[in-house]
């Protein structure tokens, strides 16, 4: 019986440590977004949701067809006047900055993804003193519905994206 358990408990850890290498790691060439909330208050945390949706969908539409870094850089800065008016929808005082710019150590399924300068289109709602939402816009880790798909299916996915994107 002991030995029954035994087995158990070196199987379950050798699954843990294969499921821990299952990371999503963020390429060297991607493009990032930041949305920043005004406050924490509810009311500015709808507020970011719904900017974070409505841009999120009108990227995606843009992006989901491309495989190139040069492309995406190209397709977010012909577009930057839609994101400012999509934007401009929910607030009127924000600013938003295509770039290199700081984003703050993450953790996310698991994985660290370092603080530093990143390539990344950054949207600051009023006073950004709020919590905030990250992603990756390309290669479009962040336009899948995790809701709608399981972890398993999510990393299979994703490493397809990442294969395709090289």
């Amino acid at each position: 019986m002991r030995k029954i358990v035994f087995l158990i408990f070196i199987i379950i850890v050798i699954v843990s440590i294969s499921i821990k290498d299952e990371s999503i790691l963020i390429p060297n060439n991607a493009i990032r977004i930041r949305i920043i909330a005004n406050s924490n208050e509810l009311k500015d945390q709808e507020i970011k949701t719904r900017v974070k949706n409505e841009v999120n969908d009108f990227l995606y539409k843009k992006l989901e067809n491309i495989d190139k870094y040069n492309d995406a850089k190209n397709v977010l800065n012909n577009n930057m006047k839609s994101i400012n008016k999509i934007v401009s929808n929910y607030v009127t005082n924000f600013e938003i900055n295509y770039g290199k710019n700081y984003f703050p150590e993450k953790e996310y399924k698991g994985t660290k993804y370092k603080e530093g300068e990143y390539e990344s289109i950054v949207i600051k709602l009023g006073e950004g003193k709020g919590k905030n939402f990250w992603c990756v816009l390309f290669p479009p880790l962040c336009m899948i519905d995790e809701n709608k798909i399981e972890n398993n299916t999510y990393s299979l996915y994703v490493k397809e994206l990442l294969k395709k994107i090289k």
